[in-house]
């Protein structure tokens, strides 16, 4: 792996990776679309221990689905990672609600079929509302987005730590959810993926909140962002 390009975590809160680089290469079992390093960060309780996204127990969450709002990471805010100017912020698709883990995984599958094999389909069918910026490393998906919540324009000049949108549930989401990742082509169909860490978060160990610096967190860490 090239030596990860640092920029600043785009969330605040606790979260957890279960697709990271900082586990596995290509993270997401694919180079497709500019994969091969991408990230998903999926929203915790705060304060608690458990690992589950939604507020209910797993029997209603696998037979009834859970609601959006009851999903911990669903409408936090996404901020720029790094200095740049946007590219694309395409909004207006659609979200599941509710969350329902058979007929999400039914959607992802189809959805992942019909851009296969058809790759003039409009990309949001994968990654739902989406937000690309150009930055001097190269370029920044931010996916997943919640519908209505995107709040920079094409053209945009951003910062660090500026608010972009919304963690939603769009696309191809099966929990509300940041998909996160760096390329070297604005054409995912080209892109290859560019190995990035993040400069600072805080790792929970035995309960304890450990500060870790130009790091990728693996898919056991719970981690957080003040």
């Amino acid at each position: 792996m090239a030596s990860p390009i640092i920029v600043d975590f785009p969330l605040k809160g606790e979260w957890i990776t279960p697709n990271t680089p900082g586990t596995k290469v290509p993270s997401h079992g694919t180079d497709m679309l500019g994969q091969r390093y991408a990230y998903d960060f999926v929203g915790l309780e705060p304060g608690s221990q458990n690992t589950r996204f939604y507020r209910h127990t797993t029997l209603r969450y696998l037979l009834l689905g859970v609601c959006l709002k009851d999903c911990y990471g669903w409408g936090r805010p996404v901020y720029a990672a790094s200095e740049g100017t946007v590219i694309r912020a395409t909004d207006g698709w659609p979200e599941r609600n509710p969350v329902h883990l058979v007929r999400d995984l039914f959607n992802m599958l189809k959805n992942s079929f019909t851009i296969n094999v058809n790759q003039e389909a409009d990309l949001r069918i994968l990654t739902g509302n989406h937000i690309i910026t150009e930055n001097s490393d190269g370029y920044t998906l931010y996916a997943h987005l919640q519908q209505g919540s995107i709040c920079v324009s094409a053209g945009d000049k951003i910062i660090p730590g500026q608010r972009l949108a919304s963690v939603g549930h769009s696309g191809n989401s099966t929990a509300p959810h940041l998909h996160f990742q760096m390329m070297d082509n604005l054409d995912p169909w080209k892109a290859k993926g560019l190995p990035c860490c993040f400069r600072e978060f805080d790792i929970q160990d035995d309960g304890v909140w450990h500060t870790v610096q130009n790091s990728m967190p693996r898919a056991t860490d719970r981690i957080q962002r003040l």
